[in-house]
């Protein structure tokens, strides 16, 4: 999947035409140009010019009703979402108003046509999927929505309709911008009657594709639903920076198909070991294919939607695919480790070379150089401990989704079982224990434990498993044997550690700026894991008790 050097066009010169002599003149320069995002004219108050991360002033002297009104006499007439623009051209400007309806601000946007961007998701577009984008303003959705509908109609020669509310993705005016190809484009009168533009491009025109940006609202999900329905390929954007948001959102949680209430039986209830109300997926989502556009270079791909909403609902994590460019704009793509629920062990983080899909044109090295590991052989260790048996709990009431959370995350050697008494243990909360005597006295005939927590959360439960691995290592003859298991290796061990650090490091706590908690590890070896990360320069500090200490990295 070799990737395009990507092309930008952003006609910029035509919107300084129209922008007071004193702001065209501060952004002569070159480099002022250079990732300008937006010009914000405010009445009484100096003009600014927003790039990423930073604003700089343009100009000393204040914005005057006469400066705003020059401007706006040059662009088309505003309509009902307050935009305007430059005809045939991508740049947006929007209208502030007074209670009268004066114009006393504006933000011009400057858009810009970005050709190889559908790089990212080329392989998508040849499955005739609808694709559902998401990210937060100024990402980059309605450029790459764009680049999609070009590709579409002309490399892939479909009958493409692009609905263009706002004349944000093919420009003002009556001709279309050539960035959209040979995409055929509908205007929307007013934007609350996008949805019936959406149902009539389909009656009227016969598309194989509709492109639309931003649905917003409840009727315009219900067209987009009706659309799929019809066989038709969606390729849309959405408010809302994950997939998770739109589960949470009442208005447009049907494009991922809904959510619903439902009530178990008795028998399923305890076979599930939740409560008998429970929420579920309604119907088959909208948009089988989605993307999380988390930076312009980076998107994460939920190639199954169904499934990723039923694991959100389980209060289980997605495993989306990672792709992203690397300095030279090579793809990169970075394939979920996929845990099996039932096993309390999940495998440890693979080397990034395994975790990359590696095909023509697709690089498999980090995002950052790499440091060189400490040698384990330097620190005197002690011997390394067979596996650990695991411990046999049995859950009284609590929610299991988050009981096979807690294990995963901490990598507890723990192991649910159905019945009492196949348990070592009896894990349950407070206010549950007290609605089910018979459970109190099977667990005493067993001679079984029962550890009471305060509540059904899932730190109460993470806190409560260590506790009960706690008790049982301190037990006589309870805790783990110290001589080394038959071909166990303490380096073997010490290499995985620290490649799970640097790992986290240059996966997670340095491009993301999250903090990292690190699975169990021996006292010798978290300290390799501190030395480590002090090369990067971030901090670190030990968390948890006896055989579950752990190391949590900080970002700087």
């Amino acid at each position: 999947m070799a990737s395009s050097p990507q092309r930008i066009t952003d006609d910029l010169d035509r919107l300084l035409e129209v922008l007071p002599e004193a702001v065209r003149g501060a952004l002569a320069p070159a480099e002022a140009r250079d990732q300008l995002l937006e010009v914000v004219l405010d009445l009484g108050r100096i003009p600014e010019a927003r790039y990423p991360g930073r604003a700089v002033a343009l100009g000393e002297a204040p914005m005057e009703r006469s400066d705003l009104a020059a401007v706006v006499a040059q662009l088309s007439s505003f309509g009902g979402d307050n935009r305007a623009g430059i005809e045939r051209t991508l740049h947006r400007i929007s209208a502030i108003r007074n209670r009268s309806g004066d114009v006393v601000g504006l933000t011009c946007r400057v858009g810009r046509a970005v050709f190889g961007t559908v790089a990212m998701v080329r392989d998508l577009m040849d499955c005739g999927q609808s694709l559902l984008l998401m990210g937060r303003p100024g990402v980059g959705k309605t450029t790459a929505l764009r680049e999609i509908a070009r590709v579409l109609a002309d490399e892939l020669e479909k009958r493409v309709v692009v609905i263009d509310t706002s004349n944000e993705i093919a420009g003002d005016g009556d001709i279309p911008h050539p960035a959209i190809g040979r995409a055929r484009r509908m205007q929307v009168t007013r934007p609350e009657l996008q949805h019936q533009v959406m149902i009539e491009a389909v009656e009227n025109h016969m598309p194989e594709v509709i492109v639309i940006d931003e649905i917003g609202t409840e009727l315009e999900a219900q067209a987009a639903r009706t659309i799929a329905e019809r066989g038709v390929m969606l390729v849309a954007t959405a408010h809302g920076n994950e997939l998770a948001n739109l589960v949470k959102n009442p208005t447009l949680s049907d494009l991922v198909g809904g959510i619903e209430s439902v009530t178990l039986g008795d028998e399923e209830a305890r076979r599930r070991r939740t409560q008998k109300t429970v929420l579920e997926r309604a119907a088959e989502p909208t948009f089988p294919l989605a993307v999380e556009m988390h930076s312009r270079d980076r998107w994460l791909v939920h190639r199954d939607v169904a499934r990723t909403v039923d694991l959100l609902l389980r209060g289980q994590l997605p495993r989306p695919q990672v792709r992203q460019l690397d300095a030279e704009g090579r793809l990169q793509l970075s394939e979920p480790v996929a845990h099996a629920s039932s096993s309390p062990k999940p495998p440890p983080l693979r080397r990034l070379q395994d975790a990359s899909v590696v095909s023509s044109g697709v690089s498999s090295q980090p995002p950052l150089a790499r440091r060189p590991l400490p040698d384990p052989e330097a620190s005197k260790t002690p011997k390394a401990a067979v596996p650990e048996q695991p411990l046999h709990l049995f859950n009284a009431g609590l929610s299991e989704p988050l009981i096979e959370q807690a294990i995963r995350g901490r990598r507890l050697p723990v192991q649910l079982v159905e019945e009492v008494e196949e348990a070592d243990v009896v894990l349950a909360a407070r206010q549950q224990l007290g609605h089910r005597p018979e459970l109190r006295r099977r667990a005493q005939d067993a001679g079984l434990p029962i550890l009471v927590i305060k509540a059904d959360t899932l730190p109460q439960i993470q806190r409560g498993l260590e506790r009960l691995l706690q008790r049982r290592d301190d037990r006589p003859g309870g805790g783990a044997a110290t001589e080394p298991a038959p071909g166990s290796s303490h380096r073997d061990d010490a290499f995985e550690a620290l490649e799970e650090c640097r790992l986290a490091v240059e996966q997670v706590v340095l491009p993301q700026g999250q903090p990292v908690e690190l699975l169990p590890r021996t006292e010798a070896i978290r300290k390799m894991q501190a030395e480590l990360a002090a090369r990067y320069q971030l901090t670190s500090a030990e968390f948890g008790s006896g055989s579950q200490q752990r190391l949590r990295l900080f970002p700087r």
